[in-house]
């Protein structure tokens, strides 16, 4: 229960001691002591999604990073932020630079059960990081941990926010107004299917009215709820509310919905996960349609 371990991610809940304050402040500290040491000083992207502890580790962490003079960016008014969107901001930063790049934090146990909490490094590549950044994080964690965090840097939550270092920007709309140059959304819109989306109480609520602004869409969000406790979900095959978007279990709401949609879709709460319902196939395969979207992409764009 002492020990950080990161398999892509810190995961854990506090109830079972796995997942504390003091692995948020060993794990951010040895996240700094990386980037220092891979020159890596640009801004640092956080984002947190809804799981109820993604909160209180995010101020955790800032109380780190600002003591160590880390450039961090959040979002504005204590917003949440999916996965894509901060890999898409470090992606954006970094593009065309050869020096003080980006990295990223994102605060998730992805679709685990409420009492869970995570924690993710995204290092300048923008996607998430590789096994050998991942085990030196978790080395340096652990032996930070053991000497009782005593090479922890760290300032309280109000001087942190208020830190000349702390940045809090809007991600929505830079990512919302990117979309168009990967997503031909003029062909989704001329397409006049009815879509419904079901964000699974996670961190993509937030940009579903912005996308149907800014594009002219009307996909419907047949559930808008956000609460820590998820209860709204349907328990998955094991008894557990796991917001896992392609179990069927967990999205029988969905699927219970598949007839007043031409597609309907969800995502976990960190966003990085989904899952489409439509009227024939109910639940498909993720696998399926990444396997058809890679091949048109493979086929259809030159640039691939």
């Amino acid at each position: 229960a002492h020990t950080v371990t990161l398999p892509k991610s810190l995961a854990g809940s506090p109830l079972r001691g796995s997942f504390t304050e003091a692995h948020i402040l060993a794990t951010t500290q040895a996240i700094c002591d990386y980037r220092r040491g891979r020159g890596i000083d640009g801004p640092l992207y956080m984002g947190k999604d809804t799981h109820a502890v993604s909160g209180p580790a995010e101020r955790t962490a800032l109380e780190v990073l600002a003591a160590n003079g880390v450039e961090t960016i959040i979002q504005r008014a204590d917003g949440v932020t999916p996965t894509p969107v901060i890999s898409h901001a470090i992606l954006v930063y970094n593009r065309g630079r050869a020096a003080h790049p980006a990295d990223g934090i994102v605060v998730t146990p992805s679709h685990n059960p409420p009492e869970d909490g995570g924690f993710k490094y995204n290092p300048p590549d923008g996607g998430p990081a590789d096994t050998e950044v991942t085990r030196w994080i978790q080395d340096r964690a652990n032996a930070l941990l053991r000497a009782g965090n005593a090479g922890v840097a760290r300032v309280p939550y109000e001087r942190a926010l208020r830190a000349a270092t702390t940045h809090q920007d809007d991600l929505v709309l830079p990512y919302v107004n990117d979309l168009q140059n990967v997503v031909d959304m003029e062909v989704i819109r001329g397409a006049g299917l009815r879509l419904g989306v079901d964000p699974l109480g996670g961190a993509s609520r937030p940009y579903w009215e912005p996308i149907n602004a800014v594009y002219g869409l009307d996909v419907a969000i047949v559930n808008p709820t956000i609460d820590p406790t998820f209860s709204f979900m349907t328990v998955d095959h094991d008894g557990k509310i796991r917001m896992d978007c392609s179990s069927p279990y967990a999205m029988a709401r969905l699927v219970g919905l598949k007839d007043r949609y031409r597609v309907a879709f969800a995502n976990d709460p960190d966003s990085d996960r989904h899952g489409i319902v439509t009227p024939g196939a109910g639940l498909m395969n993720p696998n399926h349609y990444l396997a058809v979207a890679i091949a048109y992409l493979f086929s259809r764009r030159p640039a691939w």
